[in-house]
């Protein structure tokens, strides 16, 4: 995409400060300090769970103001109350200069954007964003998920990067390396391996100690396990933010629930929930027990994100992508680069548009990721002699007994995610980027399909019509999956599943997801 394009493109939508009002007098567009004098902003953040509890507190930001000279007054309102509490401020009018680490879905920003509650950032990014500017020119597949039916941009994302494959993948199915070597088996290349693999898990005592308390594979939930098979029937070629649609050899899109290479996939699922070769309880396990249990060395498979960080248990190598029974080889559980469109949003209440998107487009940057990521130097990050950055002892082996999460949110805001930000495995130092997760990452990452959709956007009558036909449609699906596996329901009644989701309306589903599709591809 030209650069000229992305001005090009800002017709449509409601007025915003962003097309109306001069340029504030005084904003550079490059260099430090942002403005000539102090500008003060207030922002509402998610708080997750494991990040700071007042960001007001934390050094990221108390420096990034001597940077810059904007003062941000944090608001946190903590991440389980956060939709409600801003869809509550965004209709009585009672909203702050900017949203981070918000969450915001694509309905939402094509509403507000439309409305102008949400303002447009085509012109501002174009001259004053040229980190976002280079990333969206870069990755094609990062703007045309951002930008709304109307052609207008409203937020910046969170971006994972392309060329982090360990990131992009996220939960990865990991095997014991102790239990294959004792056993004297070869990691899986089929279905087939994969199924005798967890069979002699089951049945031949690979932890020694002559109980039959190993449990050969497990998860939370079964979507995940799923999602891990797919591909060796060569379905979810476009990636798992796209669950139940796809394109097929024809280039025709595919609802993939109906598809006779679906229904196999569950009868393979179904004969190793069977066998007890996935965990009965499977479907309602919580994922504190799901770790509690892994740290007992019990899984010999598992599908999470790093066994040795949220189990203690670092003898587990990942799996490579599975050869199905067609010949089907594609890693498919992967996510696309454009992770979160909605992670950050200006306001019209925004007086300063322009210098609140330099201060953002800034942490996109080199020196304002590596900020962002690691803090500072000599603080929270210290270079090893051959230039890799790595946190501090008091990080990774606190003195005072304190976690990881706990001893890095006094420097950074990271931990939890849904930042704004793009995430590169040289600064992100979280679970994906352990050697392990790099490595496992490295076998399948030649299976991956070469295109991976980002999540749609939908034009506001289009948004209306697929919340409900979505919400019935997979969550049908959703119950079915579980019923065909557990077999409280007969492959024989497939048929019946099928006319079912035709009678839900799955010809409308697909012709909304069709227009979609279209305009993603212009």
């Amino acid at each position: 995409m030209s650069i000229n394009l992305l001005s090009a493109c800002s017709g449509g939508g409601a007025k915003s400060p962003g097309d109306t009002k001069k340029p504030e007098a005084g904003i550079s567009t490059t260099g430090m300090p942002i403005a000539p004098e102090k500008i003060n902003l207030k922002m509402i953040a998610g708080k997750a769970p494991t990040t700071a509890s007042n960001w007001n507190d934390v050094m990221l930001w108390q420096e990034y103001e001597k940077l810059t000279s904007i003062h941000v007054d944090w608001d946190m309102i903590p991440d389980e109350t956060l939709t409600e509490k801003r869809n509550i401020m965004l209709a009585g009018g009672n909203y702050p200069d900017a949203f981070f680490t918000a969450g915001i879905p694509t309905p939402d920003l094509l509403k507000y954007g439309s409305q102008g509650t949400f303002i447009k950032l085509n012109d501002l990014i174009d001259k004053y964003a040229p980190n976002i500017k280079k990333l969206l020119n870069e990755y094609p597949e990062v703007r045309k998920g951002l930008t709304m039916p109307d052609g207008n941009i409203y937020s910046f994302p969170t971006v994972f990067d392309p060329k982090f494959t360990s990131v992009l993948s996220g939960g990865k199915v990991w095997l014991k390396k102790e239990w294959l070597d004792k056993l004297n088996l070869k990691e899986p290349e089929t279905t087939e391996d994969f199924y005798n693999m967890l069979k002699a898990f089951k049945e031949k005592d690979p932890n020694g100690n002559g109980q039959a308390d190993e449990i050969p594979f497990q998860s939370v939930g079964l979507p995940g396990i799923i999602n891990y098979f797919k591909g060796a029937w060569g379905l979810g070629t476009r990636g798992i933010l796209h669950a139940n649609v796809d394109v097929d050899t024809s280039g025709k899109l595919r609802f993939i629930p109906t598809d006779p290479k679906y229904k196999e996939m569950l009868q393979y699922v179904q004969k190793l929930y069977s066998e007890k070769l996935i965990a009965e309880d499977i479907f309602t396990i919580k994922s504190n027990q799901f770790y509690a249990t892994g740290s007992k060395g019990l899984y010999g498979a598992i599908r999470t994100t790093s066994p040795q960080t949220l189990m203690n248990q670092p003898g587990y190598i990942g799996a490579n992508a599975l050869k199905g029974p067609h010949g089907d080889q594609v890693y498919t559980a992967v996510g696309s680069p454009l992770a979160d469109p909605g992670a950050f949003v200006i306001t019209d209440k925004n007086k300063h548009p322009e210098a609140t998107v330099r201060w953002m487009d800034y942490l996109y940057g080199e020196e304002g990721s590596k900020m962002f990521f690691m803090g500072f130097e000599g603080k929270s990050y210290e270079k090893t002699p051959s230039g890799e950055l790595q946190y501090t002892k008091e990080i990774t082996a606190n003195p005072g007994g304190l976690t990881f999460e706990q001893a890095l949110v006094k420097y950074v805001v990271w931990p939890g995610g849904g930042y704004p930000n793009m995430v590169q495995q040289k600064f992100f130092k979280g679970a994906e980027s352990l050697p392990e997760s790099i490595a496992a990452a490295e076998k399948f990452v030649k299976y991956i399909p070469k295109e991976i959709w980002p999540t749609f956007s939908y034009t506001a009558e289009e948004n209306q019509k697929m919340a409900a036909l979505s919400a019935d449609i997979n969550t049908y699906v959703t119950e079915m999956n579980a019923k065909f596996v557990t077999g409280k329901t007969p492959f024989s009644e497939w048929d019946s599943y099928v006319e079912t989701l035709k009678k839900m309306k799955l010809n409308e589903y697909m012709s909304i997801y069709q227009a979609a599709y279209d305009r993603y591809k212009k």
